[in-house]
């Protein structure tokens, strides 16, 4: 069975290449994963989850650092930071719990902040309005 680093490592490495099989492959049917939007139960609410964000991160110029990689015992945590085409990832941090070698909960928290629009600064800008990310208020 593999370790708790080996299952982030490959976790980590799957991540890197946006390989959306072998992520799922670090998870069971009962995993959850724990993020700012609420609880994704399974791997039917996960694979959706990592499509995003391989479709997010798969971007060209997409940059992510690993600021800092924990492990003890059954748990991991990483903290990490990107830059992607929609969005920038300051803070970013992963906790996992696993078990049996499979991710039983991991639990993600970031400050994202999407980029603007091209036109929707400006607009914002000479309208003196704040920029929701949604629409000029």
């Amino acid at each position: 069975m593999p370790s708790t680093q080996e299952v982030l490592n490959h976790h980590l490495a799957c991540f890197a290449a946006s390989d959306l099989e072998g992520t799922l492959a670090d998870f069971n049917e009962d995993s959850v994963l724990l993020t700012p939007q609420g609880a994704l139960k399974g791997l039917p609410a996960i694979r959706t989850f990592f499509e995003a964000a391989y479709a997010e991160f798969g971007q060209p110029g997409t940059q992510l650092k690993l600021n800092q990689m924990l492990i003890d015992g059954e748990c991991a945590y990483i903290a990490w930071e990107a830059e992607t085409s929609a969005s920038t990832y300051e803070a970013a941090t992963d906790t996992f719990f696993i078990k049996d070698g499979r991710i039983v909960v991991q639990a993600f928290g970031a400050k994202v902040t999407p980029k603007l629009a091209a036109g929707a600064a400006d607009a914002a800008l000479r309208t003196g309005a704040e920029y929701s990310g949604l629409s000029v208020a």
